[in-house]
């Protein structure tokens, strides 16, 4: 069986992505950046520290930097959508999960804001039950409280 890491419809963009993302992490590629400031510092004096001497380190850390945003950006979003994923399956596959939470990164603004207030409301709930452990998905909390609710006001009549 192929590893499923092995992905052949990856473009070589994406290839070179990747693997610039994990050797820029790696303890190489920090060494070899101190490398680089370390050797400017000691040619400093060999140019005496002039304007050019300067200009090469400014420049080079600067495109370095602008690279990098769009290359850390890159992986963040590779990894959200990949963790936002599994988190989809977990409440997929969750009996009582509500799914009102798979792809919930796709709400708009003000639909969030509208769950985030279900989800207070539950918390509200929550507090009012004597077993503190016992979670339920807004639906059913909504059920089980509108439920004792009823019961309380029937036995008030």
């Amino acid at each position: 069986m192929a590893d499923r890491r092995n992905h052949v419809h990856r473009t070589p963009l994406s290839r070179f992505a990747t693997a610039a993302t994990a050797w820029t992490g790696s303890t190489p590629a920090f060494v070899s950046a101190a490398a680089i400031i370390i050797i400017w510092i000691v040619t400093g004096p060999l140019f005496h520290f002039s304007d050019t001497w300067q200009l090469v380190i400014n420049t080079g850390t600067t495109i370095v930097t602008f690279l990098m945003v769009f290359l850390i950006q890159r992986s963040q979003n590779r990894d959200a959508l990949a963790v936002q994923l599994k988190l989809d399956e977990i409440v997929a596959a969750l009996e009582g999960a509500s799914n009102r939470l798979i792809s919930v990164e796709d709400l708009s603004e003000e639909e969030l804001k509208v769950l985030r207030i279900h989800y207070q409301s539950l918390a509200e709930m929550a507090k009012h039950d004597e077993n503190i452990t016992v979670s339920h998905s807004v639906e059913e909390a909504k059920a089980r409280h509108n439920f004792k609710r009823d019961r309380r006001k029937k036995g008030k009549r």
